[in-house]
């Protein structure tokens, strides 16, 4: 039996469960939940930078954002106070969408 110790979507038991599979989860506490979102969040960066196609980079940009959600939520927020938040930033300091890439400043 493969051993995973990792988190997983809410609805992976039940699949899991329509296999006919056993399975082992627990519910995390709160120090063990934000650890592993953490660690959820490197992995799929991971894998979202070693994505060869569009379709596998947005499939994993999508789980990203389905972190960045659970760790909103963990911080007392929701996606939309997040997306204010980086709205008043870009408004600030601009997105990245002009590629823009500095090189130096001169003291």
């Amino acid at each position: 039996m493969p051993t995973y110790n990792k988190l997983v979507r809410d609805k992976i038991p039940a699949v899991i469960e329509r296999t006919g599979k056993a399975y082992t989860t627990r519910i995390l506490d709160n120090e063990e939940y934000i650890e592993a979102l953490r660690v959820k969040s490197q992995e799929e960066l991971n894998e979202y930078l070693e994505a060869a196609t569009n379709e596998s980079a947005l499939e994993e940009l999508a789980d990203l954002l389905e972190i960045i959600h659970a760790l909103a939520n963990y911080h007392g927020a929701d996606i939309q106070d997040v997306e204010r938040i980086r709205q008043e930033k870009a408004d600030k300091r601009g997105g990245f969408m002009e590629k823009v890439f500095l090189i130096d400043v001169e003291d």
